[in-house]
This record gives C-alpha cells, sequence and structure tokens, in this order.
C-alpha cells in the first residue's frame, strides 16, 4: 500500500527528486525539478545510490573500498548541490544510500512523504531510455508517485520554459 503524500498538508511541502548517477542525463533532470521546486516553493532532494555489489572482497578491504565510495559519493553530491545553489538559488537535500538504485528510490519515496514528483531524464544511448528509467517506468501503476521523463533532445533554454 502507498503512504499519502503529505506535501499539501500544514507544514509540509511538496518536494521534487532527482537522482545523480554520474549520466550526463541526470544533469538535465536535476536542472528541471530544481526550477520546479523553485518556481513552486517547493524543496530539491538529491539522491545518489551507491551500488551493493561493488564491495564483495575481504573485510579490510570491503570497508576500505565502502568508506571510498562513500567519499566518492559525498563529494560528487557537493558539486550538485553547488551548481543548483548557484544557477537555481535553493538549497537541495543530499540523501547518499547503499543498494540497488530502484529499491533505495522506494525506500525514499516511502520514508519522506513530502516527496511528490521523481524527475528522471532519458538518455540518448541506442540502447533506450536508461536502465532507471526502464525499471520506475516499466512499474507503470505500481509506482508510488507520478514521474517526470524528460526527453533527451532538451536544451536548459526550454528546460527553463517547461519548468
Amino acid at each position: 500500500m502507498v503512504s499519502k503524500r503529505l506535501s499539501r498538508l500544514e507544514g509540509h511541502r511538496r518536494k521534487f527528486m532527482a537522482v545523480i548517477d554520474g549520466t550526463p542525463e541526470c544533469e538535465r533532470a536535476v536542472h528541471y525539478a530544481g526550477r520546479r521546486a523553485k518556481n513552486s516553493n517547493g524543496g530539491l532532494v538529491l539522491l545518489f545510490v551507491i551500488p551493493e555489489g561493488d564491495f564483495q572482497q575481504w573485510l579490510g578491504v570491503e570497508q576500505i573500498m565502502r568508506a571510498e565510495a562513500r567519499e566518492e559519493a559525498e563529494a560528487v553530491m557537493a558539486k550538485a548541490a553547488q551548481k543548483v545553489r548557484e544557477s537555481i538559488g535553493i538549497d537541495p537535500e543530499i540523501v547518499i544510500r547503499e543498494g540497488s538504485a530502484t529499491e533505495q528510490i522506494n525506500m525514499l519515496v516511502e520514508e519522506d512523504r513530502d516527496i511528490a514528483i521523481l524527475v528522471l531524464a532519458a538518455g540518448s544511448a541506442s540502447e533506450g531510455p536508461g536502465p532507471l528509467v526502464s525499471a520506475v517506468v516499466g512499474r507503470g501503476a505500481s509506482f508510488p508517485i507520478p514521474v517526470t521523463v524528460l526527453p533527451e533532445t532538451l536544451t536548459d533554454e526550454e528546460i527553463d520554459a517547461l519548468a
């Protein structure tokens, strides 16, 4: 069962969520989500998911690799947040998780009931829109919140006009 969204209740605000995954298209998703958040007095949540399969090593090595992956994620997120502050003028929430991206997206949406819209951008690869778009949109009716998928051809100016 899907938990009721709280974003319209007093003391809450609608949040847009974008996933930072190092792909060129994720920057477009962040830009659109940030603009929508700013234009609607909402919030922006940026999620980075460290893949869980990266740490199947001996225990000592695993801890070092996990710490390095966390440091790298924090650096990527700090850069993304700074870009949002400079270009859009809002301060995003940063969330870093470990595991499967689709599972972590679902868990975060369930935990933070102010998140009302997930923004993804389609990739330009010949294989399709990208694994995240395919996984989330493929769930269709079972996904708990609306998903906005940006076409890969949009420029920042076109995104600004739409947001």
